[in-house]
């Protein structure tokens, strides 16, 4: 890519501090590079395709842009759910911190028995909110082993890789207890899934 300048680009209304968003394939005139193409847009700067200096991001602020063509500007092209989303699974990825993960509401309240084979010894009942808790523990704790190990300079590649491979066994050993998650994004996936 050459090299990126940053400009100020002026808004529509000149006392405003409106800026006039360009779409994606927005046809514009700068004073100094000529004609171009938007490429790619975000809230401070275009990426302009100009074509006889190449590549350049300019500020939504620049004043010497002139418009020959707008297209208008998708709003949906990246919604902020998508974002949201995004930033969440990169702090799970990379994080000590547990995030709220929600039991399926058949299992709000339950208890889990735990019957033995001889009757004369005493069953034991664990509320399946507390059992469920436990789980995500276990979940997280696997998650930052994973971490640590993929993060660890002293380990060889090969070396992470085989305890990467014990890690998606145990999640695999523990998607019995999926049934207990609300959010598929939450399940266990073991060596036949994605995570």
């Amino acid at each position: 890519m050459s090299e990126i300048e940053l400009i100020e680009m002026p808004t529509e209304n000149e006392g405003s501090n409106e800026s006039r968003l360009l779409g994606i394939g927005s046809r514009v005139r700068h004073p100094e590079f000529g004609d171009g193409v938007v490429i790619n847009a975000s809230l401070n700067t275009y990426t302009i395709t100009f074509m006889r200096h190449g590549i350049k991001e300019i500020s939504t602020s620049f004043k010497g842009l002139e418009v020959i063509e707008n297209v208008e500007l998708y709003s949906d092209l990246v919604s902020l759910s998508l974002v949201e989303k995004k930033l969440i699974n990169i702090l799970r990825r990379w994080s000590d911190i547990s995030e709220n993960v929600r039991i399926h509401p058949k299992w709000q309240g339950g208890t889990l028995i735990l019957q033995p084979r001889d009757k004369n010894l005493a069953s034991k009942e664990v509320p399946i909110d507390q059992f469920f808790h436990k789980i995500v523990m276990i979940r997280d704790r696997l998650r930052v082993l994973e971490q640590k190990i993929n993060s660890n300079d002293q380990i060889s590649d090969a070396e992470k890789l085989n305890l990467q491979q014990y890690i998606t066994r145990s999640y695999g050993s523990l998607t019995t207890f999926n049934l207990l998650f609300r959010d598929k994004e939450d399940y266990f996936v073991g060596e036949k899934g994605e995570r």
